[in-house]
């Protein structure tokens, strides 16, 4: 089968993001309870509230804003979402107290309310007719293993090299994520044909 650019992009994006992520999100409540000046796991308990309500108050409203654009619009706020995201775990490296942990968390938060409605609304314009279904699975797949890999790992390079290093880890996947989502403007805006994709040993056309 053949899979659109700006499919293949969002997805490949996405599954860098998201394992970046497992890294410390198992380990983050340990990181705010042993590291952090202020923290306790009350405390890790607020800061995921800051970013789940954060992330809830903007991204219902900021989704009719991206329905009423076009997708270069949605492009450039899904960068800006991603560049929010991305120093979510820069602040975490330098974090010594609560309030540092709450605005890395706010960071999160707003990051996610802006880049979520516009990468659903870019992945649903563009998915592929008659392999929606496909899709959907392929993505959820890539994002399961890939998280499912660095929860372990996250763990083990906490526990032997720090938190720091493993947020300094997180924050560079996050980048390289969020940096490919340039791509968007020219693929776009150049109209490439979609792309085969291997399956199975033998390519679907």
């Amino acid at each position: 089968m053949k899979l659109s650019p700006v499919i293949l992009i969002l997805m490949v994006s996405d599954v860098i993001m998201w394992t970046g992520t497992g890294l410390y999100e198992p380990i983050l409540a340990i990181f705010i309870n042993d590291q952090i000046r202020g923290g306790s796991v009350f405390t890790a308990g607020i800061a995921t509230a800051i970013f789940l309500f954060t992330k809830s108050i903007i991204q219902l409203p900021f989704s009719r804003h991206v329905d009423r654009h076009d997708d270069r619009n949605d492009t450039t706020w899904l960068i800006i979402g991603s560049v929010f995201i991305v120093l979510g775990p820069v602040i975490y490296i330098f974090a010594t107290s609560i309030w540092t942990v709450f605005l890395a968390q706010l960071s999160l938060g707003i990051g996610g309310g802006l880049a979520y409605p516009t990468w659903l609304g870019l992945w649903s314009t563009h998915l592929d007719k008659g392999h929606e279904s496909f899709e959907w699975t392929l993505y959820s797949t890539l994002v399961g293993i890939g998280t499912a890999i660095t929860a372990a790992g996250g763990a083990a390079i906490a526990e032997y090299f720090g938190f720091r290093i493993t947020f300094a880890i997180v924050a560079a996947l996050s980048f390289v994520g969020a940096a490919m989502l340039l791509a968007l403007f020219k693929t776009k805006l150049n109209g490439h044909p979609p792309i085969p994709v291997q399956i199975k040993g033998r390519k679907k056309l």
